[in-house]
């Protein structure tokens, strides 16, 4: 063996994908039905793997498998291995079908992305965007797992950046809104929270901080909020129906404003601005990516800028 190999030569592929299923279902009968094969030769695959690498992947917790540190960091690294190989297996066949899998964030989910994707769908009719919703620190996770090829929303914090890279694409503000005939709106906005329902991002919202540090601004640091949510659905529901006063992302909001079902009031601050964009894991490829990337840079030039 060349020692300046840093992976063992004996090391297939049939263990990279045993060993990722393994990891998925966290059950070795489980998987060992899905392949076809008998429990016992699945074990010997792992135990090989395990020997090859010279240390446990796994830990026995009840009937279940349980990664251990090593495992952990083994599963980043063989999810975004193998799903290079696929993306460079596609890309011998650069107009066969495949899924891109998209990590959308609340920000972008009702105004931006849907005009991505129905650009997407123009230029690479043979794929499928396959998208998945959820909080920042889901996604995150979602990507640093392999699960999404790409996230479209706010810049992630520095401490979660290691291993990803972000491309700005606009700037957008997080507003305070209401419904358009607020009793309230001709009050100075410190009057108007004091006096109404409050609706706040989720603390673990990366919009929330800055919002926190502006109730502060205002001597309000302690102003109990009746919900927490950055949901359209939800949010623009309950400001229609109360004097609720939401902070949200204006991304999120931009139709109704549009329309004037919801108006802003004028918080004026300018650390209430972020950047939004796409993060991708520094080394990974995947078919229609680059495609997707360059529609979101042209629209980006399209989005709606200015004050309240």
């Amino acid at each position: 063996m060349d020692n300046s190999e840093s992976i063992h030569p004996a090391v297939k592929l049939r263990h990279i994908r045993t060993f990722l299923d393994i990891a998925s279902e966290g059950n070795l009968s489980a998987v060992a039905r899905r392949q076809g094969i008998t429990q016992p030769a699945l074990s010997r695959t792992l135990a090989e793997l395990e020997t090859l690498l010279g240390q446990p992947l796994f830990l026995r917790q009840g009937r279940r498998l349980v990664l251990t540190e090593g495992g952990a960091l083994f599963r980043r690294h063989a999810t975004a291995s193998l799903q290079s190989l696929e993306a460079g297996a596609a890309a011998l066949r650069p107009r066969a079908g495949g899924t891109l899998r998209v990590g959308v964030l609340p920000t972008v989910a009702s105004w931006f992305f849907p005009r991505v994707a129905l650009r997407f769908r123009e230029i690479r009719p043979e794929m499928v965007l396959a998208v998945e919703t959820g909080p920042h620190f889901h996604l995150m996770r979602q990507l640093r797992e392999g699960g999404i090829d790409l996230m479209i929303g706010r810049l992630p914090e520095a401490r979660d950046m290691a291993g990803l890279s972000f491309e700005h694409l606009y700037e957008e503000d997080i507003v305070l809104a209401a419904r358009h005939d607020h009793p309230l709106l001709h009050l100075p906005p410190a009057e108007a929270l004091a006096r109404s329902p409050l609706i706040l991002p989720p603390v673990t919202a990366i919009i929330r901080r800055p919002v926190d540090d502006y109730l502060a601004s205002l001597g309000l640091p302690n102003l109990r909020p009746a919900l927490e949510t950055v949901s359209l659905a939800i949010g623009r529901a309950v400001c229609r129906r109360s004097d609720a006063l939401w902070f949200i992302s204006r991304g999120v909001i931009a139709e109704e404003l549009d329309r004037r079902e919801m108006v802003l009031l004028p918080v004026r601050a300018r650390y209430l601005a972020g950047a939004v964009g796409t993060t991708r894991r520094q080394t990974h490829d995947a078919p229609g990516l680059e495609t997707l990337e360059e529609i979101a840079r042209d629209i980006a030039r399209t989005v709606p800028t200015g004050g309240d």
